[in-house]
């Protein structure tokens, strides 16, 4: 079978079942869990279906795996007993009576064409076991972006969930790589894609591989992600004040 046909089958088939589950939890945000969880399932499926099993595909299989768990973990324990997260509260609100249909469709469904392609990379290395041996620099080089993408958006994430946990804070958070940038954790997101980007590059097709960290970059910067997360801070005064003194995405010093 096609490798993107078969991505897409299993994509759809996995947003339609994290649909059933939203539904019966009434809780829209479970496909936040689910966002690793299936790059998981399409790095497995993919692996195992065309079982070449190169050096290359294990890299990336493995990669995926640990970035993934890592990722569904994270968002389960933060979410774990909490109401549905404001957005997509607001959104429910918002749809009233077509509630159903249009998360099914402007939720799951969109999501899931968003999953499709940045699942490109990975569908790509693990469908071709050739490689063009002059671009193996670039595995090496890709291992590290990814790398340093993964420490960001992990260590960033932790911390604000330490920040959030504390009985003691106030304020709002502003240390640690915080102190650098608003979001590190987007920006880590961001880099880990470009760094699975570059590993596609030996496999091939790389015209269809940039569209991965290109997507996920955007929808970042300029819909789910920066854009969203700071409207809910509008007209904090004080978020104002660290909004104007930190790099919003790409880390670098205060300005203070």
């Amino acid at each position: 079978m096609n490798p993107f046909v078969l991505s897409a089958l299993c994509i759809f088939s996995f947003m339609c079942l994290m649909f059933i589950i939203a539904q019966i939890k009434k809780d829209n945000s479970i496909v936040d869990v689910g966002w690793g969880i299936g790059f998981m399932m399409v790095a497995f499926v993919t692996f195992y279906y065309y079982h070449d099993h190169t050096r290359h595909q294990k890299l990336v299989t493995f990669l995926t795996t640990v970035w993934g768990t890592r990722l569904a973990m994270y968002i389960l324990i933060r979410n774990w007993g909490k109401p549905e997260d404001f957005r997509y509260a607001k959104w429910r609100q918002e749809w009233g009576n077509a509630v159903i249909i249009r998360s099914f469709f402007q939720v799951f469904m969109l999501q899931g064409v968003v999953m499709f392609i940045n699942a490109l990379p990975i569908i790509i290395v693990n469908s071709t076991p050739h490689i063009d041996p002059s671009l193996k620099w670039l595995y090496p080089v890709g291992s590290v972006i990814g790398f340093i993408g993964f420490c960001f958006e992990s260590l960033g994430d932790w911390q604000m969930y330490m920040f959030k946990t504390d009985p003691h804070k106030h304020g709002i958070m502003n240390h640690g790589l915080w102190k650098y940038t608003r979001h590190p954790n987007y920006f880590g997101e961001a880099l880990q894609w470009w760094g699975f980007f570059m590993l596609a590059i030996p496999s091939g097709m790389w015209y269809l591989s940039i569209l991965a960290p290109v997507t996920i970059t955007f929808l970042l910067l300029r819909v789910s992600g920066v854009t969203m997360l700071e409207k809910k801070y509008e007209g904090n005064d004080e978020y104002s004040e660290y909004k104007r003194n930190t790099s919003a995405f790409i880390p670098w010093f205060s300005k203070k």
